[in-house]
């Protein structure tokens, strides 16, 4: 008796150590952006994490040590430590069946480019704010390092600024030409576009669409917001006409140019028609801005609920503690739904109006994800205003959807179910 006792006694350290650290992401979590940062943190010191999909809001778990709980601490994400025996109990709950849960494994801590200009331009950028609120690490790249084709490979995923593809400098003529941030961002532009062999700048920016469009065919994951989307598919369908006029590039449009596109050329939109009038603040009619006639109060998309063990990427890419987002406005609000090529896969939409949120599709071996809006947490951002604090809101579900593609590229490959 005296020698079971002893090697129980021996065992019990053991036993006690033997449990896991579980970061809840439904509303008990306080701090829901930074528990992402965690995550990265912990992959980044080669350890593997848990991604317990539609389980209490997509949480993570890991196997608990000191150090991972010191993180939280610091952080302030709000952890649960549990027993194995009481993990291996939800695992199992996971993978039953009938339950719309799975588990994906995090392996390898994505490594992470965000093409931006350097120069200090009159507005943020969503992904760069939370990124930095998560602390997870990130580059800063723009035209020259991605016509470098040496750096894109580096990378695992690109979030492109809400950049305008096209060469007209977001439309802002009509009211911005005058300033000074305006004329100082088409200078350097005009110098990039001659530094690089292009005579205008809308060839540089068709280049770079051209070789982020390889970048995402080749196994790379491609994120974007507001005018990022848009001008980035009809740069690409736009391939062969100038759609920029005399104000953009020294010279008239192609004659017919908003009849020329190619629309298989872009990856996400069709049967667009572009607005061709410079002083008018829009790309073309993909976009729902000005015509949308939705109430800010009643101004919501809604998540769609996927099924976790069949379709895990979008999924993944839904994960939130609620399903029905509020929207936000931007250069590009919406993507109006019958623009949206047919193959693209819808993860979030505002039904009654006819709009699309956010949106995924397959390029090649890669992916990406466009999100209409400027700033989940601000409704209406103008230029030159303030960014916004995310220590005011480190629940935010529209955040959140940003976080989760940034996690994506390090799951674990599952094998495709027949």
């Amino acid at each position: 008796m005296k020698k079971i006792i002893l090697i129980l006694t021996l065992l019990l350290p053991l036993k006690l150590l033997a449990s896991t650290l579980l970061i809840p992401m439904d509303e008990a979590q306080k701090e829901h952006l930074k528990a992402y940062g965690v995550c990265y943190w912990l992959l980044n010191k080669g350890v593997e994490a848990d991604w317990l999909l539609n389980y209490r809001g997509g949480s993570f778990a890991a196997e608990n040590n000191n150090e991972l709980e010191k993180e939280c601490i610091l952080r302030g994400v709000t952890y649960e430590v549990i027993p194995s025996g009481q993990y291996q109990n939800i695992l199992h709950q996971i993978a039953d069946p009938e339950v719309n849960m799975d588990l994906i494994k995090l392996q390898k801590p994505p490594k992470i480019a965000v093409y931006s200009p350097k120069n200090k331009l009159p507005w943020d950028d969503a992904v760069t704010m939370v990124l930095t609120y998560a602390e997870i690490p990130y580059d800063i790249i723009y035209d020259d390092e991605i016509l470098d084709e040496m750096t894109l490979p580096k990378y695992d995923w690109l979030h492109i600024h809400h950049e305008d593809f096209t060469g007209q400098y977001g439309k802002f003529y009509g009211a911005y030409a005058n300033a000074q941030w305006y004329k100082d961002d088409q200078q350097l532009n005009e110098e990039c576009a001659r530094r690089h062999g292009f005579s205008k700048v809308s060839q540089l920016k068709l280049a770079v669409a051209k070789r982020i469009k390889e970048f995402v065919a080749g196994g790379g994951f491609l994120f974007a917001m507001c005018s990022a989307t848009d001008s980035y598919d009809i740069a690409l369908a736009a391939e062969g006409s100038d759609i920029c006029e005399a104000m953009f590039d020294g010279d008239g449009t192609t004659p017919g140019a908003a009849q020329k596109l190619h629309f298989d050329n872009g990856i996400a939109f069709e049967n667009y028609h572009l607005e061709m009038n410079p002083y008018v603040y829009e790309y073309s009619d993909i976009d729902a801005t000005n015509t949308r006639q939705v109430p800010m109060d009643l101004d919501y998309f809604t998540l769609f609920d996927f099924s976790a063990k069949w379709d895990p990427v979008p999924t993944m890419l839904c994960q939130d503690h609620i399903r029905t987002i509020k929207g936000f406005m931007g250069q590009t609000t919406a993507f109006k739904s019958a623009f949206v090529k047919k193959n693209i896969l819808v993860m979030g939409e505002n039904k009654p109006a006819a709009e699309a949120r956010y949106i995924h599709g397959e390029l090649g071996k890669g992916t990406w994800t466009f999100y209409g809006g400027h700033d989940p947490e601000d409704y209406q951002h103008l230029v030159g205003d303030p960014k916004t604090d995310l220590s005011l809101h480190p629940n935010s579900p529209g955040y959140r959807l940003i976080l989760n593609n940034i996690l994506f590229p390090a799951a674990k490959k599952k094998k495709q179910k027949t």
